[in-house]
């Protein structure tokens, strides 16, 4: 049930809309009524006082990976969307990497039923690209789109050959739909467990070099130009391909690339003493790396932040660090690590709410992302001064696999509306 609201003196950062103000927002039938003063005969059911509150429209996730089905050992998909309120998100997209995978309409409709029965964030089905992402067979691309699926991918799983991948490229530019790419070569990336270079060879693992992912991006870049097809590069981790990606746009090609937020974050050496918590895919590369990521976010060469959120059992972190699983649970902690993002790197505040609104919504080709009249009020308030410490218990996610525990954080969403229906709320009495 939508509820018509007012929201007062909150600092509402609407990037789209070009808003950045203290002002007001009014909100009835599940949509964004006024911005500033209300019209004339609105009467508020609930009134909030945002003042000192961040108001944003609704976060979207390119990325995170639920688990169900398929892995419901790790996390659930009520779990992780309940998880991906307390982050900010209120849309986030799934990854065909579930068994079964996403390749038939049949698989959508079940993780859509799941997603309505939790009734908490949005989930989005990306299809695969081939049947069981085998690489070998196109999947029904038509069937997946008219079920509702935002852009096809194969996941982390390679299409190693090339005439494949032409083909389905050119299938998907006469659908119009997006491939999203995650790039590594599965030659140069089939063994490695850390980013090539100095901490690896102290380290005696099995490394990556750089190269494996700017290889792929050459690659698809390529076919890109041949095709037609749009391509979204999803968490790219090195300069080079940076390099790559902006050389494109700038050529006029039809990309656009994201950064898992845990890229801008650590580096190779917070590996430290095999601390299996840092074990991502794609590796971790080094500062200048990293730096690079930052640099290309704020002038808009990298679109879009993801969460990259991969929750995990106790058992996969345990083991050594070369035979833990990859990932980190991130949905819990990404407000106090964007905004940290800001503060560190002085990037300004609206462009990380537009790489988190603005960007993966035209990236998707939504309407979303924004707070205009007349736009789905998809929206939350984040608290900025909110301290709160992170351990198992504050993580709502079933993944505990964060690099965050035992830390004290600052942030959080204290509010969230999902087509304007409460589907967050810790404000208790002040609203």
């Amino acid at each position: 049930m939508t509820l018509s609201l007012r929201i007062r003196g909150g600092h509402l950062i609407d990037p789209a809309n070009g808003i950045d103000a203290e002002t007001d927002l009014c909100i009835g039938d599940g949509a964004i009524v006024a911005l500033g003063r209300a019209p004339a005969g609105f009467r508020p059911q609930r009134e909030i006082d945002a003042r000192g509150l961040i108001v944003s429209p609704g976060f979207i996730d390119l990325c995170a990976h639920p688990r169900e089905p398929g892995a419901e050992y790790k996390a659930t998909i009520a779990s992780e969307a309940a998880a991906a309120l307390r982050g900010g998100f209120t849309t986030i997209c799934c990854p065909p990497d579930t068994d079964p995978v996403i390749d038939t309409p049949a698989v959508v409709d079940l993780i859509k039923h799941r997603a309505t029965q939790a009734r908490a964030a949005r989930v989005l089905c990306l299809g695969a690209v081939t049947q069981g992402r085998a690489g070998s067979v196109l999947s029904e691309m038509a069937a997946l789109r008219a079920i509702g699926c935002v852009g096809v991918s194969n996941a982390r799983q390679p299409i190693r050959d090339t005439l494949v991948l032409r083909h389905a490229l050119e299938y998907a530019a006469t659908l119009n739909l997006t491939v999203f790419a995650r790039p590594e070569d599965p030659w140069l990336g089939a063994t490695g467990r850390m980013h090539e270079g100095a901490i690896s060879t102290r380290l005696g693992i099995s490394a990556t070099p750089g190269c494996a992912e700017s290889i792929e991006v050459s690659r698809w870049l390529l076919l890109c130009e041949q095709t037609g097809a749009r391509i979204h590069f999803g968490r790219l981790s090195t300069a080079r391909s940076v390099r790559l990606v902006r050389a494109a746009r700038r050529a006029g090609l039809p990309v656009s690339a994201d950064v898992g937020i845990a890229y801008l974050h650590y580096t190779d050496v917070d590996v430290g003493d095999f601390d299996g918590m840092f074990h991502l895919q794609p590796p971790l590369a080094g500062s200048a790396d990293r730096s690079e990521l930052v640099r290309a976010l704020g002038s808009g060469a990298i679109d879009a932040i993801c969460s990259d959120h991969q929750p995990h059992d106790a058992d996969a972190k345990a083991a050594p660090f070369s035979a833990t699983e990859p990932g980190m649970s991130l949905l819990d902690t990404f407000v106090p690590m964007l905004l940290e993002l800001t503060h560190r790197h002085r990037l300004p505040l609206a462009r990380a709410i537009a790489a988190v609104t603005q960007a993966p919504a035209r990236v998707l080709g939504s309407k979303g992302g924004q707070l205009g009249v007349g736009a789905v009020a998809d929206l939350i308030l984040i608290d900025p001064n909110l301290r709160w410490s992170c351990n198992v218990e504050s993580l709502h996610s079933d993944g505990k696999n964060s690099p965050r525990l035992g830390q004290s954080l600052t942030g959080r969403t204290v509010l969230a509306l999902v087509g304007g229906r409460v589907a967050y709320d810790v404000l208790g009495q002040r609203g």
